[in-house]
């Protein structure tokens, strides 16, 4: 199996996409992957570090897509870049996945324009992991989509389940609709429409609120991606302030430094399942390839289990197992 890094993408590249990669090489015997950058930047990050060279390939791609490039431009102008060499090796098939912690944009542009759509699938679409109480589960639409029409909303609700279940390892996944309250006449009528199109659907528990996220009262929360991406990155934001809360309290009330040890150990753990490197990244579901992106300050060990849930989604057929839950 070989699963294709940019190199190039990211805050910290090459060093992070490449020492990432290399993490999942040393775990994963079974596993090779193919670097995409500056061909020197890439040889460089490598000196001196231990590995397989049989199963750490070098692809070069001189062009590199910035992080704040218009998507679609950057894909069209920049032919030679990480993203667009790297999709067009994964569509000939010299590679099963393309990982990036680059720009979402042009990679999702790239993931629709280079890969295609799977057969059937009106669009794309995001799905991020969410942590609750019960376990990460997934958020659709996370971005890519800023506005759900109801005849797509039926297919990102199949494909969330698709993916917990074959890689959250939930058995019969729900879905649950977010509005502003679980009456089914409530939201507005987009959201109307939508419940009624998918309230056959098996799985499908109602509309379920803001308050319900974090509890795990679903296993997919199905939204647009407006409010599915301001979400997210609230998400993101809630250990980081929770933590300053923490020691602004710990100041005031100056407690000792023992007690401060226990407090932060406490915390590091409660907060763990918000830490965005234990998944690493998060899929394009709908495409016609395996193409996950992570966050643009990923660090080694986010690139290393962004690479793994790649390999992951090969493994479980995901993209199989989408097209036919259509029919």
């Amino acid at each position: 199996m070989i699963v294709a890094v940019d190199a190039a993408g990211g805050d910290h590249y090459p060093k992070v996409p490449v020492e990432g990669a290399l993490l999942a090489v040393k775990e994963n015997q079974h596993l090779s992957v193919l670097l995409l950058g500056p061909e020197e930047a890439i040889k460089k990050e490598l000196e001196g570090k231990e590995y397989d060279k049989e199963r750490v390939l070098i692809q070069d791609a001189p062009q590199i897509i910035g992080m704040e490039e218009s998507p679609s431009s950057a894909v069209k102008n920049k032919q030679q870049s990480s993203i667009v060499i790297g999709m067009g090796l994964h569509k000939a098939g010299k590679c099963q996945a393309f990982v990036s912690a680059g720009n979402t944009g042009a990679l999702l542009a790239a993931s629709t324009f280079i890969l295609g759509k799977l057969d059937g699938i009106h669009r794309p679409t995001i799905g991020a992991y969410y942590p609750t109480i019960k376990g990460f589960r997934l958020l659709v639409d996370a971005g890519a989509n800023l506005e759900m029409k109801p005849e797509v909303a039926h297919q990102f609700a199949k494909m969330g389940q698709v993916f917990c279940k074959n890689i959250l390892n939930i058995e019969s996944p729900t879905v649950g609709l977010l509005n502003v309250g679980e009456e089914d006449e409530k939201g507005t009528d987009v959201l109307k429409t939508i419940h009624h199109h998918i309230k056959e659907m098996p799985g499908f528990i109602g509309n379920v609120e803001g308050k319900d996220i974090l509890s795990g009262k679903a296993d997919v929360y199905l939204t647009d991606g407006l409010v599915g991406n301001i979400i997210l990155k609230f998400g993101e934001s809630i250990p980081a302030t929770i933590m300053k809360l923490v020691q602004r309290a710990i100041s005031e009330l100056g407690i000792d430094a023992d007690k401060v040890a226990v407090a932060q150990e406490i915390l590091k753990t409660a907060l763990a399942p918000f830490n965005y490197e234990r998944v690493g990244g998060v899929p394009f579901l709908g495409v016609n390839g395996v193409s996950i992106v992570g966050h643009g300050s990923s660090s080694p060990l986010a690139i290393k289990n962004m690479i793994k849930s790649a390999v992951s989604c090969i493994e479980n057929d995901v993209n199989g197992k989408i097209v036919a839950s259509l029919n």
